[in-house]
């Protein structure tokens, strides 16, 4: 996600100035381009001194909190962190002051989410909206032992998320990555109509048969364009019906001027006779 932000222009000099309000030292960030079978990209690490630290939720809000960061960045982390520890809750069944967060408790995890949230800040993007979510195929190892993939934390996390295999055998979204995104996007499946202004590409590790990479586009959300038929982007409508027992009549031209003003191809009233 950071790597993709990078390459869509956020400066890494910004993002280092917002992350010092964490508080933290003992990290560094590394950031440089890759190619990803012929496709250039960004990648981004994040280097810690610090071994084996789990924290709990609560030690996580702590940080957060006494951070000088601004609110606004401050609380989108936060819900992320309390998605992640809700579903981890809810697997280990522990309460959520009780979950010991192990990979995603490390400092570089923290910094990775908090930048994720800084960059989309950052770059001022008012609304995110997600592709269908490969997650990968066959085992991972983890703190508890060897594992199916999705992760169970990763499967709680894109419930009523739309997801496909991908053909991988491999992780493919993590539970940080899976957190970020079902927090922060508004929807899944479709691309909204847009004007496309910046495009980046965030490169991960791993070598697959397929470029590893995610592609983020930023521009303006387009409602409705001239060069569309009438002016709609689509050909499908929506009918709405509804009762009206008992109202005055005079209400009516009013309430249909209403509707025709909001938008509505075509209002209609017909007369019925309804049981006493």
């Amino acid at each position: 996600t950071i790597g993709a932000l990078l390459d869509a222009g956020l400066k890494i000099e910004t993002l280092e100035e917002e992350l010092k309000k964490l508080g933290f030292s003992g990290y560094q960030l590394e950031v440089k381009k890759v190619v990803k079978k012929g496709i250039s990209a960004t990648q981004f690490k994040v280097k810690i001194k610090e071994k084996g630290v789990e924290r709990r939720f609560k030690d996580i809000l702590t940080i957060l909190e006494k951070s000088k960061l601004d609110e606004e960045i401050k609380n989108e982390t936060k819900k992320i962190f309390f998605n992640i520890a809700q579903a981890e809750s809810k697997i280990h069944q522990k309460d959520i002051d009780k979950i010991h967060f192990h990979e995603i408790g490390g400092l570089d995890s923290i910094i990775d989410v908090t930048s994720a949230v800084i960059g989309t800040k950052t770059l001022g993007i008012e609304e995110i909206h997600s592709s269908a979510l490969p997650v990968g195929k066959g085992f991972v190892k983890c703190a508890h032992g060897v594992i199916p993939i999705p992760a169970p934390a990763t499967l709680e996390l894109l419930k009523n998320i739309p997801t496909y295999c991908g053909g991988i055998e491999s992780e493919m979204i993590t539970p940080t990555g899976a957190a970020i995104i079902s927090t922060l996007a508004k929807s899944f499946g479709k691309r909204p109509l847009m004007k496309i202004e910046r495009i980046g590409y965030g490169a991960g590790e791993k070598e697959f048969t397929i470029p590893n990479l995610l592609r983020v586009s930023i521009g303006e959300k387009i409602l409705k364009d001239e060069n569309f038929k009438d002016g709609y982007v689509s050909d499908e409508a929506v009918l709405i019906e509804t009762n009206i027992d008992d109202m005055n009549p005079e209400f009516y031209d009013y309430i249909m001027d209403q509707l025709f003003s909001q938008g509505a191809l075509d209002v209609f009233l017909a007369p019925i006779q309804m049981k006493k």
